[in-house]
């Protein structure tokens, strides 16, 4: 019982029950514009259902790769972003195979990607440069590299997937792409409380998919002035 009242309590939900009392007291259009809003990018049930469309989106079943290509996601010399960590492990369980591998990472600060690389799969061939400053820059270094390349697969992470498929096939590459797991778009966990409370921890998958679309949207409309391709 604790666990289905408890959220009622949580101060996003009582936001949620203030607005809909004023909405109900003052009938005014915006006020329910409000609630609405509020409530649609708040709720559980709804945004698991736009994180299984998304995966739906990107997924792409394993397979046979020649070269795997690890997008950086920043970093420094001596530290390695846990994003990064979680694309080299996306990796070596897709990698599970005898004999070298070749592995290309695009990234600023080559040592540790390669140093955790090297941890994890013993037996690999690996190459890595500074492709730019962004996804759209690194795609314009790489096409040159890859264009006669056949079966590659990039490996990058899942919120990041969308936007790279689309460059793939804008690239007209060989490749298919390998998401690595995060907690964005892992489900809320959700039970007979879902559809009258709301979640904040939906709104970061709802910034990180408004982000992940608005950036192919300015590189479509600005191209180099915005994004320097």
């Amino acid at each position: 019982m604790k666990d289905l009242l408890e959220p009622f309590l949580y101060p996003q939900n009582l936001l949620l029950y203030g607005l809909l009392l004023a909405c109900l007291l003052y009938r005014k259009k915006g006020l329910w514009l409000l609630w609405g809003f509020y409530y649609l990018v708040g709720n559980t049930y709804i945004a698991n259902h736009a994180r299984l469309w998304y995966q739906q989106g990107i997924s792409s079943a394993t397979a046979p790769a020649s070269l795997y290509v690890v997008l950086g996601c920043g970093g420094s010399a001596t530290q390695l972003p846990a994003c990064a960590r979680a694309r080299i492990q996306q990796l070596t369980a897709e990698a599970a195979q005898p004999g070298p591998v070749a592995v290309l990472i695009t990234t600023r600060y080559c040592q540790p990607y390669l140093d955790y690389l090297q941890q994890q799969l013993p037996a690999v061939v690996a190459d890595c440069f500074d492709a730019g400053d962004n996804t759209y820059q690194e795609f314009a270094s790489l096409a040159p590299r890859l264009a006669q390349q056949r079966q590659i697969r990039f490996i990058t992470s899942d919120f990041h997937s969308w936007r790279v498929s689309r460059l793939i096939a804008e690239y007209q590459l060989d490749a298919s792409i390998g998401a690595a797991s995060s907690q964005t778009l892992r489900p809320v966990n959700c039970s007979l409380n879902c559809f009258f409370t709301v979640n904040l921890s939906n709104l970061d998958f709802y910034s990180k998919l408004t982000a992940e679309f608005s950036s192919y949207a300015v590189y479509k409309l600005g191209g180099r002035k915005l994004t320097g391709v």
